[in-house]
């Protein structure tokens, strides 16, 4: 089977890592619980701050959230066993395309099975549709709302990694990513 991954906020913790270091920028105290009910997609929002200032916050520190953000918990270890088992796993990320080459060695680093032809990178949110319909995907995985939306109607199956932010979605969910060797595990 094909397996595509979204990798921001669905592979790694990214937003959570950029409450952190924001918090630490802003010499704030901000309490975990409000990041985790924010409703929104930009964490400026737990501080108190306009799009602009959110913005300009987060293009400060864009490379230091990026490439500091930890994988989710059993991220690695499921990718990597889908990928034992045969099965193809490919990454899809709107990240920036100055950010591709440095995001894919990242991965690597983390120990993601990344392999040649398998990364996509540097397309925007709604693009994402034409590459997973084009390679042919039987899986996808992403946390945005607007991408997942994007989706509807293709012949794959798509899940929704659970965060505040996307909990109306009335699609499958991933809480932890050990969840998907069981669903794996009932296809066969």
């Amino acid at each position: 089977m094909k397996f595509g991954f979204d990798i921001d906020d669905t592979l790694l913790n990214l937003r959570e890592r950029a409450f952190t270091i924001f918090n630490a920028k802003l010499n704030r105290n901000v309490d975990i619980e409000t990041f985790r009910s924010l409703r929104t997609i930009p964490v400026h929002d737990a501080f108190g701050l306009s799009p602009e200032e959110g913005r300009k916050l987060w293009n400060l520190h864009r490379e230091e959230v990026f490439y500091s953000a930890s994988p989710f918990e059993e991220a690695v270890e499921t990718l990597v066993e889908l990928d034992r088992q045969g099965h193809e796993v490919y990454y899809v990320t709107a990240r920036e395309a100055e950010h591709c080459g440095k995001t894919r060695d990242m991965l690597i680093r983390n120990g993601f099975p990344v392999r040649e032809g398998r990364f996509y990178c540097g397309m925007a949110d709604l693009e994402k549709a034409r590459i997973i319909d084009e390679l042919g995907l039987d899986y996808f995985f992403d946390d945005k709302p607007v991408v997942l939306e994007s989706l509807a109607g293709m012949k794959l199956k798509v899940y929704v990694r659970d965060n505040s932010y996307n909990r109306h979605l009335d699609l499958p969910r991933i809480v932890n990513w050990s969840e998907l060797l069981d669903i794996v595990s009932k296809e066969k």
